[in-house]
């Protein structure tokens, strides 16, 4: 039998860091845990704070303190920032994530409270969806008595979940848009039994049972995921959701993630290994997590090969995902696998095989990616082109493709490599055999010699290919590429004519962003480049914004995800 992990990349992952609010949840400082976690030798930690909630939400032991407030405010606000001062601190040392549990509380000033809280978190990992309060103003997982009571308004078991159940999907209509993961879906079991339709619900021609499929349904359609959540398991009720929720899921193709949703320091770790166990019952064999609201996917198994293997599919839905519209970066992509990847078209349902093609092909709404981490395989194609040997600092590459365009001189294929000594190479292939690039080398000697320590034509040359080891990106759109992955990539689609590559060169070097390596491709009258760089990321954000209508795409790709 496999042997699984002892770790988990967790999205409701630990609650702490409340510290001074009135109502204290979470409360442990964040130092510590990050402290216990690399001590445990994690390579991750994961923060999680609930929204603030309107101050007519509110359990018993709150109304109690006679305190009026809005729950966790000061360090909702903060949370940001303090997010972002543990990452610059244990930066090299552990990877810090932070998640948003978002309160549901109706469809109307609920809504737009809600709203308004996405947007005081900034840089959110991901955000859960969770439904904790009914209508009536009572918790679903507050004290025995508060749930009692609702029941007693309500009137019936099977009315107490259906209630819950219509909020759950009011939620996920009203800003399903707005989050990630459904939180705990069978919350209510905490407090009160599940009715006999639930219980059966693969089965029951309860309108109960009906109306729970419909939900899971939902989750699906909507490509949302599914919290598998051990705080039940904690306190006696078991996991939520139930394994016939979660087989259910399953079957539906819903991705599930994992986490422990603890308060408290001393139970940081507790049941890593036992959530894993519990989705590989239900036939889960990988499950989900977050960086930037992008979804990774994660093995359940203790492999390495596996995991490198994960790691090289984590990078291209990266790569796919910050090409999408921003309300589409959440969903799991649709994938073919080849070569050494594989056996994960027996993990993964409705994929694809390719072959002895060992890569990975990422696709959604007309958009793909195809990456792989083994070096492509050395080509000997024939070209004519520019060589230069020059100082390895931004605007180089851009004067030679401003001279080149000067003479009317299109570049089809780049090749850089940067010597890691103040120096770089670069090979630029020519479109046809243009006389004209005697006269650009002399200009260039003319006005940038001092960029230059060789610069030649040669013609019937051997296009070097410059690889080493890493994950590369072999095509966009099935234009091949052949780049090696870097902390930050730019990728485009343009129209493929002299001068409109040089509009975005230009524009990185008057930012002085240096470029490390460049490959083109084209289709047609459709050019594609991917530039590894190396800058600030919101000047270059804002440098794409205005390339023109001749940039049908242009993305900055971060990589976030480990």
């Amino acid at each position: 039998m496999r042997k699984l992990n002892e770790f988990i990349w967790e999205t409701h992952g630990i609650h702490a860091g409340t510290e001074q609010d009135h109502v204290k949840h979470g409360i442990d400082r964040l130092e510590d845990i990050v402290d216990k976690a690399i001590e445990a030798g994690n390579p991750s930690i994961t923060f999680i704070i609930h929204s603030p909630r309107l101050t007519s939400f509110r359990y018993i032991a709150e109304r109690d303190t006679n305190v009026k407030f809005i729950r966790g405010n000061k360090s909702y606000l903060n949370y940001p920032k303090r997010i972002a001062n543990l990452r610059e601190k244990y930066d090299g040392q552990i990877n810090i994530k932070y998640g948003v549990e978002l309160e549901w509380m109706g469809p109307d000033l609920g809504l737009q409270w809600s709203r308004s809280k996405i947007f005081q978190a900034e840089d959110a990992d991901y955000v859960i969806g969770s439904v904790h309060f009914a209508p009536e103003g009572l918790p679903y997982d507050g004290s025995k008595e508060e749930a009692l009571e609702l029941l007693k308004i309500r009137g019936s078991l099977e009315a107490y979940w259906d209630g819950y159940f219509n909020e759950m999907i009011q939620m996920i209509e009203c800003f399903g848009d707005m989050i990630q993961i459904i939180g705990h879906i069978d919350l209510p079991k905490l407090n009160v039994d599940m009715p006999e339709a639930l219980v059966n619900f693969e089965t029951s021609a309860h309108p109960l049972a009906n109306k729970f499929r419909t939900l899971l349904e939902l989750i699906a359609d909507r490509n949302l995921s599914l919290d598998v959540n051990m705080a039940g398991k904690f306190k006696g009720v078991g996991v939520y959701p139930v394994q016939s929720v979660l087989r259910r899921a399953n079957e539906l193709q819903i991705p599930v993630c994992v986490g422990t949703d603890t308060h408290h320091v001393r139970y940081y770790g507790l049941n890593y290994k036992e959530s894993l166990e519990y989705i590989q019952e239900a036939g889960y064999e990988s499950y989900v997590s977050y960086s930037k609201l992008i979804p990774e996917n994660r093995t359940i198994f203790d492999d390495h090969e596996l995991k490198v293997k994960y790691t090289v599919l984590n990078k291209g839905i990266e790569l796919l995902n910050q090409r999408l519209d921003s309300d589409q970066r959440r969903v799991i992509p649709d994938f073919s696998f080849g070569g050494d990847f594989s056996e994960f078209v027996d993990i993964y349902k409705n994929s694809t095989g390719m072959g002895d093609y060992n890569a990975i092909r990422i696709r959604k709404w007309g958009k793909s990616i195809t990456v792989t981490n083994e070096i492509p395989k050395l080509t000997t194609k024939i070209v004519n082109g520019l060589f230069s040997e020059h100082l390895d600092q931004p605007g180089v590459i851009s004067s030679l493709f401003n001279t080149l365009a000067s003479e009317g001189i299109n570049v089809e294929t780049a090749r850089l490599k940067s010597n890691n000594d103040g120096t770089a190479m670069a090979f630029l292939s020519i479109d046809g055999g243009n006389e004209n690039v005697k006269s650009a080398i002399e200009f260039i000697n003319g006005t940038d010699a001092g960029l230059f320590n060789n610069l030649i034509y040669k013609e019937h040359a051997e296009l070097p290919n410059y690889y080493g080891e890493g994950v590369y990106l072999l095509e966009m759109d099935g234009v091949k590429l052949n780049l090696t992955l870097s902390e930050k990539v730019i990728l485009t689609k343009h129209h493929n004519a002299p001068g409109v590559l040089l509009i975005l060169l230009s524009a990185l070097a008057s930012k002085h962003i240096n470029i490390i390596d460049l490959r083109l491709g084209k289709l047609n009258d459709t050019g594609y480049s991917a530039i590894a760089i190396d800058g600030d990321s919101n000047v270059i954000k804002n440098l794409l914004s205005k390339l023109g209508d001749q940039y049908y795409e242009a993305n900055l790709i971060e990589f976030h995800s480990m």
